[in-house]
Protein backbone atom coordinates (compact mmCIF):
# COMPACT_ATOMS: atom_id res chain seq x y z
CA UNK A 1 0.00 0.00 0.00
CA UNK A 2 1.34 3.21 -0.95
CA UNK A 3 1.66 5.37 2.02
CA UNK A 4 4.13 7.94 1.10
CA UNK A 5 5.88 9.64 -1.93
CA UNK A 6 9.52 9.60 -1.69
CA UNK A 7 10.85 11.37 -4.83
CA UNK A 8 9.53 13.58 -7.94
CA UNK A 9 10.92 13.05 -10.79
CA UNK A 10 10.54 15.61 -13.41
CA UNK A 11 11.11 14.34 -17.70
CA UNK A 12 12.96 17.31 -18.96
CA UNK A 13 14.08 18.04 -22.17
CA UNK A 14 17.10 20.51 -21.63
CA UNK A 15 19.05 18.69 -18.68
CA UNK A 16 21.63 21.50 -18.37
CA UNK A 17 19.19 24.40 -19.29
CA UNK A 18 17.01 22.43 -16.35
CA UNK A 19 19.75 22.23 -13.55
CA UNK A 20 21.18 25.66 -14.33
CA UNK A 21 17.64 26.46 -13.57
CA UNK A 22 16.66 24.20 -10.10
CA UNK A 23 20.82 24.64 -8.87
CA UNK A 24 21.59 27.97 -8.90
CA UNK A 25 18.12 29.75 -9.58
CA UNK A 26 16.35 27.96 -6.73
CA UNK A 27 19.12 27.20 -4.99
CA UNK A 28 18.46 23.20 -4.51
CA UNK A 29 21.89 20.95 -3.11
CA UNK A 30 22.74 18.35 -5.76
CA UNK A 31 22.82 14.87 -4.19
CA UNK A 32 24.12 13.17 -7.42
CA UNK A 33 24.13 13.21 -11.01
CA UNK A 34 24.59 11.40 -14.23
CA UNK A 35 25.06 11.54 -18.03
CA UNK A 36 20.96 11.41 -17.81
CA UNK A 37 19.80 13.12 -14.30
CA UNK A 38 20.59 15.13 -11.15
CA UNK A 39 19.64 14.14 -8.21
CA UNK A 40 18.63 17.10 -5.55
CA UNK A 41 16.79 17.96 -1.83
CA UNK A 42 14.18 19.86 -1.40
CA UNK A 43 13.82 20.02 2.75
CA UNK A 44 13.64 16.20 3.44
CA UNK A 45 12.13 15.60 -0.09
CA UNK A 46 14.18 13.51 -2.80
CA UNK A 47 14.13 15.68 -6.18
CA UNK A 48 14.85 14.22 -9.49
CA UNK A 49 15.48 15.89 -13.39
CA UNK A 50 15.76 13.49 -15.75
CA UNK A 51 16.33 13.45 -19.09
CA UNK A 52 13.03 12.50 -21.32
CA UNK A 53 14.25 10.26 -23.59
CA UNK A 54 15.86 8.36 -20.77
CA UNK A 55 12.41 8.59 -19.01
CA UNK A 56 11.06 6.62 -22.10
CA UNK A 57 13.92 3.95 -21.88
CA UNK A 58 13.04 2.99 -17.97
CA UNK A 59 9.40 2.74 -17.80
CA UNK A 60 8.56 2.78 -21.68
CA UNK A 61 8.66 4.38 -24.51
CA UNK A 62 4.61 4.64 -24.61
CA UNK A 63 4.58 5.88 -21.30
CA UNK A 64 6.51 9.39 -22.19
CA UNK A 65 5.23 11.66 -24.66
CA UNK A 66 2.81 14.20 -25.24
CA UNK A 67 -0.74 12.86 -23.83
CA UNK A 68 1.35 11.87 -20.71
CA UNK A 69 2.77 13.86 -17.62
CA UNK A 70 6.01 15.47 -17.16
CA UNK A 71 6.28 13.63 -14.10
CA UNK A 72 7.22 10.68 -11.80
CA UNK A 73 6.21 10.28 -8.36
CA UNK A 74 8.02 7.26 -6.51
CA UNK A 75 6.33 5.60 -3.50
CA UNK A 76 8.25 2.71 -1.85
CA UNK A 77 6.51 -0.03 -0.96
CA UNK A 78 6.92 -3.47 1.23
CA UNK A 79 6.04 -5.60 -2.13
CA UNK A 80 6.36 -4.24 -5.48
CA UNK A 81 5.42 -7.62 -7.23
CA UNK A 82 1.94 -7.66 -4.94
CA UNK A 83 1.36 -3.88 -5.29
CA UNK A 84 1.41 -4.50 -9.17
CA UNK A 85 -1.10 -7.22 -9.53
CA UNK A 86 -3.54 -5.51 -7.10
CA UNK A 87 -3.09 -2.12 -9.20
CA UNK A 88 -3.63 -4.74 -12.63
CA UNK A 89 -6.29 -6.31 -11.09
CA UNK A 90 -8.46 -3.13 -10.41
CA UNK A 91 -7.51 -2.17 -13.98
CA UNK A 92 -5.03 0.51 -13.49
CA UNK A 93 -3.03 0.84 -16.57
CA UNK A 94 0.21 -0.54 -15.70
CA UNK A 95 3.69 0.00 -17.71
CA UNK A 96 6.63 -1.91 -17.27
CA UNK A 97 6.17 -5.06 -15.25
CA UNK A 98 8.47 -4.89 -11.94
CA UNK A 99 11.88 -5.48 -12.63
CA UNK A 100 15.05 -5.10 -11.17
CA UNK A 101 17.22 -1.74 -11.95
CA UNK A 102 20.78 -1.61 -12.20
CA UNK A 103 20.61 1.55 -9.51
CA UNK A 104 19.57 -1.03 -6.56
CA UNK A 105 16.03 -0.90 -6.71
CA UNK A 106 12.80 -3.03 -7.97
CA UNK A 107 10.19 -0.98 -9.37
CA UNK A 108 7.13 -1.32 -11.74
CA UNK A 109 5.34 1.73 -13.13
CA UNK A 110 1.75 2.72 -13.80
CA UNK A 111 0.02 5.66 -14.57
CA UNK A 112 -3.30 7.47 -13.48
CA UNK A 113 -6.32 8.88 -15.14
CA UNK A 114 -4.82 11.67 -16.57
CA UNK A 115 -1.93 9.73 -17.76
CA UNK A 116 0.94 10.87 -15.07
CA UNK A 117 3.41 8.57 -13.91
CA UNK A 118 4.10 6.67 -10.64
CA UNK A 119 7.17 4.52 -10.11
CA UNK A 120 6.45 1.74 -7.09
CA UNK A 121 9.78 0.72 -5.53
CA UNK A 122 11.47 -1.02 -2.95
CA UNK A 123 15.32 -1.29 -2.27
CA UNK A 124 17.44 -4.38 -3.49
Amino acid sequence: MISRINAIVLFVEDLEQSIQFYRDTLGFPITFNDLVSYGMKVGEQDFLVLQSRAAAEMVGAEAVGKSTGRILFCAGVEDVDAEYEMLKAKGVSMGTPPKDQAWGRRTAYFADPEGNLWELFKEL
